[in-house]
Formats: C-alpha cells, structure tokens, sequence
C-alpha cells in the first residue's frame, strides 16, 4: 500500500473513530438521563411538537451511525450519515442562538459544559472532519488510481 493510502486511511479510521466515540458517549448520556433529555426538547421552541419521538430518534441515530462506522462496507456511508446529522445540529444550534429568546441544551455530559460559541466550533470542527475523511476516503483514491490507469 502507498504512504499515502496508508496515511488516508489511518486519517479515516481516526475520524471514525472520534465521530464513534462521539456518538456512543453523546447517545448514552441522553438515553442515561432520559428524563431531563425528554425535558430540554419539550422547552425547545422548534422540537417540543415533536420532543417524544425525537428523543428516541436522535439516540439511535447516534448508536446506528457509530456501529456503521466501524464496518467497511458502511463506512463512507456512515460518514456522509454523521456529517449531516453535525450540519443538522449546528444548524439547529445556529438558529436557536440567532432567532429563539430560549436556548435549552439537550447535549449532555461534557458538552453541557461548552459555551454556545465554543459548542459552535466543536460542532464546526467535527463536520469539517468528516468532510475531510469523505473527501479521503482510501475507495476514493484506489478509484482514481484505477480510473488513471486504465486511461493510460
């Protein structure tokens, strides 16, 4: 394998398993105080129509989207899955900051210890990573080297 596969996929694999790690701690934390989870998206002003079933969609989405990653055939899949589902929360955030008088955090865990602009960033940052790993994905550049080979 070339350094530079190596170095894409072992970059890959450590955006994995961030978004993993991620997801299994921010699901846990959610579903452990479900109560106060349930709570939070009731005092929303965009969720509390639909607070039940997103309590338990937002969860197990996040567990669904973290065992993905860890299966090869999956994984870009899973990847474009946690990007949207971060865009989806920073949007989410995004607009309650700018456009609600009530910002309730259903985040859980360490992350309720985050200031908004810090929450901001650190969601930033991981949506940027995934689109990163998309971009360098090992599938992708085998398929280039594939598709320039046969051209030849």
């Amino acid at each position: 394998m070339l350094k530079r596969e190596r170095l894409t996929r072992l970059f890959t694999d450590l955006v994995c398993s961030l978004y993993t790690l991620l997801f299994v701690y921010a699901a846990l934390s959610k579903l452990l105080d479900y109560k106060t989870f349930m709570l939070q998206l009731g005092q929303s002003p965009m969720l509390s129509a639909f607070a039940n079933w997103i309590s338990w969609l937002v969860p197990s989405l996040e567990i669904v989207i973290a065992l993905l990653l860890f299966i090869p055939r999956f994984k870009l899949t899973a990847l474009f899955a946690a990007y949207i589902l971060m865009s989806m929360f920073t949007a989410y955030i995004y607009i309650l900051l700018n456009y609600s008088s009530f910002v309730p955090c259903s985040c859980g865990g360490i992350l309720d210890s985050l200031t908004w602009s810090q929450h901001m960033a650190f969601n930033l940052a991981f949506a940027l990573l995934a689109v990163i790993a998309i971009l360098a994905y090992p599938y992708h550049n085998s398929m280039k080297l594939r598709n320039y080979a046969a051209s030849i």
